[in-house]
């Protein structure tokens, strides 16, 4: 990826927990922070990996 920030999982959690009316203990919230790392770290070299930029983009649904 080209040079992407860094994604604050801690901040979005926080933010994800308040927008669903979500009461997590800490330690579901470090648990959480885990996996959301380590998906990261799973999707990082597909993310990384480069595309051809003549190739089409997947059509976008619409309801």
């Amino acid at each position: 990826m080209k040079n992407q920030p860094a994604v604050d999982w801690a901040a979005y959690i926080r933010q994800m927990e308040a927008i669903l009316a979500l009461e997590m203990d800490d330690a579901r919230r470090q648990e959480l922070l885990i996996q959301f790392n380590r998906i990261a770290a799973l999707a990082e070299p597909l993310m990384a990996f480069p595309l051809d930029p003549r190739l089409e983009i997947a059509g976008v649904y619409r309801a």
